[in-house]
C-alpha cells in the first residue's frame, strides 16, 4: 500500500503525460521555373505566336513575351467571323494580335462571302486577310483567286502523278520571294519552302474525291494571275495559290509585309496559309459543293 501511494505522489510531482507531438510537415517543393517550351506553349495558346514550339527564344518570342494575352475571340456571324470559327473547327492556329495577319483561301467563294458552284478552271475562289482586334476578327482584304490548277495543266500535267491540288488544311510553308525569277512575268510572290500535301487528279476529273495524296516541295507557290479574265485561268496555275489581278496581288504582299513577325525577322518570316472548302464557312446547305 505504501509504495502504491509514494508511486501515485511521483506522478502528481511530475505532471501528466504530455501527448506525443506529430512532426511538422516537410517543406513542399518549389514550382519548377517556367521552361522556354512552356512560355511558347502559353504563347501560342494566346495566339501571339506560331506554333510549334521549339524551345529556343528568339525575336518573335521574346517580343511576344512582352505583350499583353489578347481579349477573347468573339467572331461574329460576317464572313471573317465565320472563317476564324472554321478555322478553329479544324483545329488551326489563329494569329490573335492586331498587328499580325492570317492567309486564308476559302474555295468555292466569292471576295463578298458569296458560296459559288466552285466551277473548274475559274477564278472562283477567296484569297483573303483576317485581323483579329480586341477579339473581333476583322478582314484586312479580299480578293478573287484560285486554288486549283488550270484546265490546261490538269489535262496536260507538270507531274505524271496527276495535277496538283492542294489538300485542305493549314501550312507554314512560304516565304517571300520572286515567282519565275529572271524569267518573263517575274513578280515578288510568296514561294514554298517547306512541305505542303496536295491531291493529284491522276483521272483529270477537277476533283479531290479519291485522289492519292502527296506530300513535298512543289513549287505552290502565292502569285498573281496576269489580269486573265474570271473564268478562264490559262496558264496561270498548275496547282499555285494565285490572286487574280495584278493590282490586288500587290495590296496583299504590301499588307503582309507590315506583319510584326515579318517585321522582326528581317524578311525571313514563313508565312502561315489555310485552305478551306467554301462549305465550312458558308455552312451545311454547301455540304455536297465539288471538292
Amino acid at each position: 500500500m505504501n509504495a502504491l501511494l509514494s508511486a501515485l505522489r511521483s506522478l502528481v510531482r511530475r505532471g501528466a503525460p504530455r501527448p506525443a507531438t506529430k512532426p511538422a510537415p516537410a517543406p513542399s517543393a518549389p514550382t519548377p521555373p517556367e521552361t522556354a517550351q512552356d512560355t511558347q506553349e502559353r504563347l501560342i495558346a494566346q495566339g501571339l505566336l506560331d506554333p510549334p514550339a521549339d524551345g529556343i527564344l528568339g525575336a518573335l518570342s521574346r517580343w511576344a513575351m512582352t505583350e499583353p494575352p489578347p481579349a477573347p475571340l468573339t467572331p461574329g456571324p460576317d464572313l471573317p467571323g465565320r472563317i476564324v470559327r472554321a478555322m478553329l473547327a479544324r483545329g488551326c492556329f489563329v494569329a490573335r494580335h492586331r498587328d499580325l495577319l492570317n492567309i486564308v483561301y476559302v474555295e468555292g467563294m466569292d471576295p463578298d462571302g458569296t458560296a459559288n458552284d466552285n466551277a473548274p478552271n475559274r477564278f472562283n475562289d477567296l484569297r483573303c486577310l483576317v485581323r483579329i482586334v480586341d477579339g473581333i476578327p476583322q478582314l484586312a482584304g479580299a480578293w478573287e483567286a484560285t486554288t486549283e490548277p488550270s484546265r490546261r495543266w490538269t489535262l496536260d500535267p507538270m507531274n505524271p502523278k496527276g495535277a496538283a491540288r492542294i489538300a485542305f488544311g493549314q501550312y507554314k510553308a512560304w516565304a517571300l520571294g520572286r515567282h519565275h525569277p529572271g524569267e518573263r512575268g517575274d513578280h515578288e510572290a510568296l514561294v514554298q519552302v517547306a512541305d505542303i500535301t496536295v491531291c493529284r487528279d491522276a483521272n483529270r476529273d477537277f476533283r479531290r474525291d479519291g485522289d492519292a495524296r502527296d506530300t513535298g516541295l512543289f513549287g505552290i507557290n502565292q502569285h498573281w494571275g496576269y489580269d486573265l479574265p474570271r473564268n478562264d485561268l490559262g496558264n496561270s496555275s498548275a496547282g499555285c495559290l494565285v490572286g487574280r489581278s495584278t493590282a490586288g496581288h500587290r495590296e496583299f504582299m504590301r499588307l503582309l509585309k507590315t506583319d510584326k513577325r515579318f517585321v522582326l525577322s528581317g524578311g525571313g518570316y514563313r508565312f502561315i496559309a489555310t485552305i478551306l472548302p467554301a462549305s465550312e464557312v458558308a455552312g451545311s446547305e454547301l455540304a455536297k459543293v465539288r471538292r
